[in-house]
Parts: structure tokens; C-alpha cells; sequence
């Protein structure tokens, strides 16, 4: 085999490591920046918009102190019979009530959320140009992360407003930067999966063109 051959091979097998990085860096500020504006826009009309209840009888609710209180609670609003409500709820825990309750909830999941869109932005930085659905990952999971962490440290609490039930079934309140960070997380497992395909192509090509290069040497040798 000739050098430009198994220089060519190696160039296959290589990772795509090289190239323009700006579009990358463009996909996470779009996503991440609407995905956040989406969160914020709804929690916005949904603290402002949808009914609640005073415990003790009717009276104004003073959102959200009074929903994390226990002193008023949202009043179901019916988007789908049987399946899908609107009702407003205060979240002191993480994504879909995990967590809720606990003392240090607060102080711990936005050191947490702070930690993580850090971490999102290293993993972009170290992505390859060609890790497409990782980029989308990253930018989901962060313009979720911050959604949430923009609640949690103005307001303690998280905003949720969507009731999702089957049956007798019901599914955690939840919210946009919930769903932004479920599709984030979806995303990195397929970008897991191709990678594990990838890494497998790439130790074939190259025990292929060690055959190759050996069974070459032979002719050569034998020559």
C-alpha cells in the first residue's frame, strides 16, 4: 500500500475534529435563546392568566407566595377532556417535582443548574463540527436549565403549568423548560449511539488498513 493510499484511509477513518466552528456556536445561541423565551413567556402568562383558589374561601391570591404557601392553589383549566389541563403550580424541587419539599432544594438545584450550563458549554467546545445532534442537545438542555434556574433564583420556586393524565393516572405539573430539557437529554442518547457506531467504524478501518499495509509489505518482501 502507498503512503497517499494509507494516508487517505487514516483521513477516513479520522474524525471530522477540523472545520468551521461558528455554526455550532449560532445553533446553541438560537435554540437555547428561544427555547428560554418560550419558558419565560408562558410562566409569564400563566402566573398572570391562569385561576386560582384561596383555601379559606375567595380572595386574591398573591402568586406565587401564596401557592408555595399552601394558602391558594390553582384551579384546573381544560385544554383536552380527559387528557391535558392547565393549572398552576409552584415547584420547589427540579424537572417534573423531583426533589420538592426538601429544605436545601433551592440553594442545591441552582448550584446545580449553574454547574450544568457550564458544563454545556465545555461540551461544545470540545464537539466535533459534525456532532449535529449533539449541538441541538446542548442548546435544548441549556435553554432549559436556565428557564428553570431563572425561577428558582428570582422567585425560589419554578413555575409549572401543564397537567398531563390518562385515567386515574396523572403525570408530575410540568413545564416548557422541562420538555426543552427531556428532548436535550433524548438527543445526547442518540448522539451516544452514533458515536459507539462511529468509534466501531473507525477501529474496523483501521484494522483493515493494518491488513492491508502488512499483506502489502509481504508482496513487497516476497518482490
Amino acid at each position: 500500500m502507498s503512503d497517499e493510499t494509507e494516508k487517505a484511509t487514516e483521513a477516513e477513518a479520522a474524525p471530522a475534529s477540523t472545520g468551521d466552528h461558528t455554526a455550532k456556536w449560532k445553533i446553541f445561541a438560537i435554540v437555547s435563546v428561544l427555547s428560554l423565551i418560550a419558558d419565560q413567556v408562558t410562566k409569564i402568562w400563566a402566573r398572570a392568566s391562569l385561576p386560582t383558589q384561596r383555601v379559606a374561601g375567595h380572595g386574591p391570591c398573591d402568586v406565587p407566595p401564596d401557592l408555595v404557601t399552601g394558602h391558594c392553589y390553582g384551579v384546573k383549566v381544560e385544554v383536552i377532556g380527559g387528557f391535558w389541563d392547565h393549572v398552576l403550580s409552584m415547584n420547589p424541587g427540579s424537572a417534573f417535582g423531583l426533589f420538592g419539599g426538601q429544605s436545601f432544594a433551592r440553594v442545591m438545584l441552582s448550584v446545580i443548574g449553574i454547574a450544568a450550563v457550564g458544563g454545556m458549554f465545555w461540551m461544545l467546545h470540545k464537539s466535533r463540527v459534525d456532532q449535529k445532534v449533539l449541538h441541538w442537545a446542548l442548546a435544548f438542555v441549556a435553554g432549559g436549565a436556565v428557564g428553570n434556574l431563572i425561577d428558582r433564583i428570582y422567585y425560589g420556586v419554578v413555575t409549572d403549568m401543564v397537567s398531563w393524565h390518562i385515567g386515574k393516572h396523572t403525570w408530575p405539573t410540568f413545564n416548557i423548560a422541562d420538555v426543552v430539557l427531556v428532548i436535550g437529554v433524548g438527543l445526547m442518547f442518540i448522539d451516544i449511539q452514533k458515536e459507539g457506531k462511529r468509534e466501531k467504524a473507525e477501529k474496523a478501518a483501521r484494522k483493515q488498513a493494518a491488513k492491508d499495509k502488512a499483506k502489502a509489505a509481504g508482496l513487497v518482501k516476497d518482490m
